[in-house]
């Protein structure tokens, strides 16, 4: 059953909103104190890295801790991840995607990343060949973005075992030292893949009575 479309057209600006240049970035969603974003970005110095965090007590963190060690290259947001997204980043722009360790919605099944209409707009964001890393301590969870990937959204992904060493974020160093499977998806945008959203430019701040006139 196709997933409804999503209305992009609708999303307000986040507070104190900044557009950014169309040049190819990365983005983190849900990046947290940005364990993960400091060390993306200090290891790939030649990309930009946007490190979306909603919650302010650990956007703080990740300000603080860009500012004991800073990388020019990494710009941490604060903001919900779908408007920012809507309003600040154009087609085909972003080289890789990392969701790491996201929520998994136990109660609220329709808010996981791959059950969402949203999910389709972040595609149309990401460049042909681009990446999204979708990590997990909840086998169920990997499970079912697996179907998701294989009968809704019809693309190429590798799944991996998250190797007992690996320490990317708070939470993945939590899980492993437990002895927990950590699994994650690599999953890649096709060339010539298509979206609904392909031709959607941000919004840049408008709102989205705006962005419906125009």
């Amino acid at each position: 059953m196709p997933i409804r479309q999503f209305q992009a057209q609708r999303m307000h600006a986040p507070r104190d909103f900044q557009a950014i240049a169309n040049t190819p970035v990365c983005i983190e969603i849900g990046a947290g104190k940005g364990k993960h974003a400091l060390l993306f970005s200090g290891q790939h110095p030649e990309q930009t890295l946007y490190a979306i965090e909603r919650t302010r007590e650990k956007f703080l963190a990740m300000q603080k801790q860009h500012g004991l060690e800073p990388h020019a290259n990494l710009q941490p947001v604060h903001a919900d991840a779908l408007p920012w997204i809507v309003h600040a980043l154009y087609p085909a722009q972003v080289e890789q995607c990392f969701i790491l360790y996201p929520n998994p919605e136990p109660h609220n099944p329709a808010q996981r990343w791959l059950n969402m209409p949203f999910f389709e707009f972040l595609l149309s964001r990401l460049q042909p060949n681009g990446q999204i890393t979708l990590a997990s301590n909840i086998p169920e969870y990997i499970a079912e973005a697996e179907q998701q990937l294989l009968a809704l959204w019809k693309l190429p992904f590798e799944k991996q075992r998250i190797a007992a060493d690996s320490a990317r974020t708070h939470f993945e160093i939590k899980y492993l030292q437990r002895g927990e499977l950590c699994q994650q998806l690599i999953i890649r945008k096709p060339e010539g893949y298509r979206t609904r959203f392909d031709d959607f430019q941000p919004l840049q701040g408008q709102s989205p009575a705006q962005a419906v006139e125009e």
